[in-house]
């Protein structure tokens, strides 16, 4: 199988976003983009969404349904102690537990949901194609195959839009 990627260098974000649309618009599929930060215009750039906001939501809403039950159960239910004459169905006194185990079961199954569709676990073999990107470069890589020999095309592209390398490299899984 070959696994043999370009990858573009580049010293300033504004460089590589210039970069990305002028390729995307030439009809280029990009690979991926490493950042030593975030760049939410990349990903929009690249086309890919997330559902995950959705899916936080729908773990919050169960997790304040599933907790809601639970405290009116316990309460009013299997347990109703009248003390002080308060009645046991004291819903106010619900919220404070509410929210925070909201928030603990948003946080724990989200980071469980992310984790799973990374594939990340201990022990995995990593593929880091420029070291220098958890430093302070941005590198954007294409899959050799999909350029249909217009790579001397996308490295003139990447070199006139300010990458300051552009090199071929196989990547493999690193321990």
């Amino acid at each position: 199988m070959d696994n043999k990627h370009i990858i573009g260098v580049f010293d300033e974000e504004d460089a590589l976003m210039e970069a990305v649309h002028e390729v995307k618009e030439k009809g280029f599929r990009i690979g991926e983009i490493y950042s030593p930060y975030p760049l939410h215009e990349a990903i929009e750039a690249m086309g890919k969404t997330s559902r995950f906001a959705f899916v936080a939501f729908l773990y919050g809403f169960a997790g304040a349904a599933a907790v809601l039950a639970f405290m009116y159960y316990t309460a009013v239910i299997d347990w109703p102690v009248n003390y002080g004459g308060k009645p046991t169905n004291a819903f106010p006194s619900f919220i404070v537990v509410t929210i925070i185990i909201t928030i603990l079961t948003v946080t724990i199954l989200s980071l469980l949901t992310f984790s799973v569709r990374a594939k990340i676990y201990p022990g995995k073999a990593y593929i880091l194609p420029d070291a220098r990107s958890t430093d302070d470069k941005f590198v954007v890589i294409f899959d050799k195959s999909l350029l249909n020999g217009k790579q001397t095309e996308l490295e003139d592209i990447l070199k006139q839009k300010g990458a300051v390398e552009v090199y071929e490299k196989e990547l493999k899984p690193e321990n």
